[in-house]
């Protein structure tokens, strides 16, 4: 089961990283003017979207050293509000998750197993300690969701773009549990995250995601594939390609079947 909810609440953060707006024109982002000074980076890449609700089909592969067959997703976003996932594996539902500013829920149909958590739960399957919602948010964009700032990061560019990485080791600290972190992210040319990395220094467990294949509507970009890497005990990895979007909100059901047993991670 575990190994599966890695999978779904994964995915719950990054598949629907792809928002776009098919009515625009597919043209690449191109900044204002040239980043002048480090000001403009951070102010450019704290930019937020905006976007009502959309619904996005994926397809959801995992490496876990167990055999799981690929999933067909979908996953509606409320702004704000709610992130909504139902998942099939040949044909039949394999299971239903959501998230909200209270915590994250999901249910399992194969083997009859539930969570209903606060974003703790997700943490630990991360192997992190700062997602929330407002994260989950950033993160489903693709935009930067982690704190950063010209004190504690170094800003570098290169032919590829921008770099920041960690001055020193990065302490951040989610409901009384501190952990440290030194942290790598990469930006193309128009402040497009591309890469990042987590390694904590006391383990070496690390969390690595890229984004590639982005296309720009109504004037922002966004990723169409997404990897999502967990390196801890074992390594899991996780490849999402999006492949439809829907723009009208939707019915979001979702209720435990009767019978079901709660699963937790100590």
């Amino acid at each position: 089961m575990k190994s599966f909810v890695k999978i779904v609440l994964s995915s719950l953060i990054i598949a629907s990283c792809s928002v776009q707006n098919k009515t625009a024109e597919q043209q690449p982002v191109s900044t204002t003017k040239p980043i002048e000074n480090n000001s403009q980076f951070f102010s450019g890449i704290a930019k937020k979207s905006n976007f009502d609700a959309v619904k996005i089909n994926s397809k959801i592969d995992a490496k876990t050293g167990s055999f799981i067959p690929t999933l067909d997703a979908v996953i509606y976003i409320e702004n704000g509000q709610k992130i909504w996932m139902n998942l099939t594996a040949v044909i039949l539902q394999a299971a239903r998750g959501i998230a909200t500013p209270d915590g994250v829920k999901g249910y399992y149909k194969l083997d009859k197993t539930y969570i209903d958590s606060d974003f703790s739960y997700l943490n630990k399957l991360l192997n992190v300690n700062f997602i929330d919602y407002n994260a989950l948010q950033n993160l489903l964009l693709g935009k930067t969701f982690l704190p950063v700032s010209d004190q504690n990061y170094k800003l570098t560019q290169n032919e590829q773009g921008f770099n920041l990485s960690s001055r020193e080791t990065q302490k951040i600290t989610e409901n009384g549990k501190t952990t440290e972190y030194n942290i790598s992210l990469d930006y193309d040319n128009n402040l497009n995250l591309n890469y990042v990395l987590l390694s904590n220094p006391q383990n070496n467990d690390q969390l690595e995601i890229t984004y590639s294949n982005r296309e720009t509507l109504n004037n922002e970009s966004f990723p169409k594939n997404v990897k999502i890497i967990i390196k801890a005990k074992k390594t899991d990895e996780i490849l999402i390609e999006n492949t439809k979007f829907d723009f009208s909100r939707m019915e979001t059901p979702y209720s435990v079947p009767a019978n079901y047993k709660k699963t937790e991670i100590k």
